[in-house]
């Protein structure tokens, strides 16, 4: 379960009239193992981050790989979030209002990402498009595409990974989205643009952004599929995540930490648009 869930359960028996001891103790024990697993690794990265003082830590974001690292994993996310947003809304519409055979195996591809490790996506890739071996070793080489170990392999990964999320929140959103207002729409004469944009979206606009942000947040943080078919080349494929652990490897451990703090920093702000969200969006 994710931890929002485990705070819901925490904050529904804490708001109890009454609670006996055997609650009181399991609630510590929950309490203390987040605390121990999640808030103490967390201030533990700001803590070494800022360790050496604010010119050290600014120091450590501010070098010229670290300022690439972190302009490449914008570019990357900022291509691979709105084509999984166009993606997840069409899939989501597709699967919602029509009925057809294979519709769960379509279901069960796309959730396939949650279920495979990266890594194993990454050498997905490289069995796909590496120029010496591969499944379409004529097309790369025929057109003298340059696809591993450069930026496409990557957007490609990261987008491959981050395919459920806005799939699986606009999804419920439309199926509990009753249809006489679009059959209404068709029946005036409206186009499927102007039924979508006019009537669709604008009862689904919280789960949409909700998927936003949750793919943004996972394509930020995207490591081992990079990994493997970036080639981790500093100052060219070199993602924030990547920065990162190649830092941390030479004992740089202000500007690794600092690079932890700045992805850390994305995960609270997912926290607190998702807990915004939360209070506007139900369904």
């Amino acid at each position: 379960m994710p931890l929002r869930t485990y705070i819901d359960i925490f904050m529904s028996v804490v708001k109890q009239k009454s609670l006996n001891w055997e609650q009181y103790l399991l609630i510590t024990i929950g309490l203390g193992f987040l605390g121990l697993v999640v808030l103490l690794p967390l201030l533990n990265i700001f803590y070494e981050a800022f360790r050496e003082g604010i010119q050290s830590y600014w120091q450590g974001i501010t070098s010229p790989q670290a300022r690439h690292a972190i302009m490449l994993s914008l570019i990357i996310t900022a291509i691979a979030v709105p084509l999984n947003t166009i993606f997840g809304l069409v899939a989501a519409w597709v699967l919602a209002r029509q009925n057809f055979q294979g519709k769960q195996l379509l279901l069960g591809i796309i959730d396939l990402p949650l279920t495979i490790s990266p890594v194993i996506i990454g050498l997905m890739f490289v069995l796909l498009f590496n120029p010496l071996d591969s499944v379409f070793k004529s097309l790369v080489v025929g057109l003298n595409l340059k696809i591993l170990f450069a930026l496409p392999s990557m957007i490609l990964v990261t987008t491959t990974i981050t395919v459920p999320f806005v799939v699986r929140e606009v999804l419920p959103a439309l199926e509990n989205l009753e249809v006489d207002q679009e059959e209404s729409a068709i029946i005036l004469g409206a186009s499927p643009w102007q039924v979508f944009w006019r009537v669709i979206l604008p009862n689904i606009n919280w789960a949409v952004f909700y998927g936003v942000v949750l793919c943004t947040a996972r394509a930020l943080g995207e490591f081992g599929a990079v990994a493997v078919v970036s080639g981790k080349i500093i100052g060219t494929t070199n993602t924030l995540t990547l920065h990162i652990e190649e830092t941390y490897s030479n004992y740089e451990s202000i500007a690794a930490f600092g690079g932890a703090s700045l992805l850390a920093l994305v995960t609270l702000l997912t926290i607190v648009c998702q807990e915004i969200l939360r209070r506007f969006y139900r369904y």
